[in-house]
């Protein structure tokens, strides 16, 4: 059995990675990610030193408080500081924020 596990993990590798490396693209693209409409994925893979689970707790903040008013609006979410915010501030957009 775990072989097969192990088997099934590496075959599921490439898709993970083809997809991060799509997000990637399309936030390179658009010159950023928008904090507001990203999902979890674009997020992880737009933002430095933010993983899927903290992706993930940005969606969630969002869709219970409300969107970003700007980039340190991302410290509403526990365990993003300021060192993060600043490390990405130039990848960080914020639209929609009605």
């Amino acid at each position: 059995m775990p072989e097969q596990l192990s088997g099934a993990i590496r075959a599921s590798i490439p898709a993970t990675l083809t997809a991060l490396t799509l997000a990637a693209g399309a936030v390179q693209a658009a010159g950023g990610v928008d904090i507001n409409e990203a999902g979890a994925e674009e997020l992880a893979a737009g933002l430095t030193g933010v993983g899927e689970v903290r992706a993930a707790e940005i969606v969630e903040e969002r869709e219970a408080n409300g969107p970003f008013r700007d980039a340190d609006d991302l410290s509403r979410v526990s365990g993003v500081g300021p060192a993060t915010v600043e490390d990405n501030r130039e990848r960080i957009r914020v639209e929609d924020a009605n």
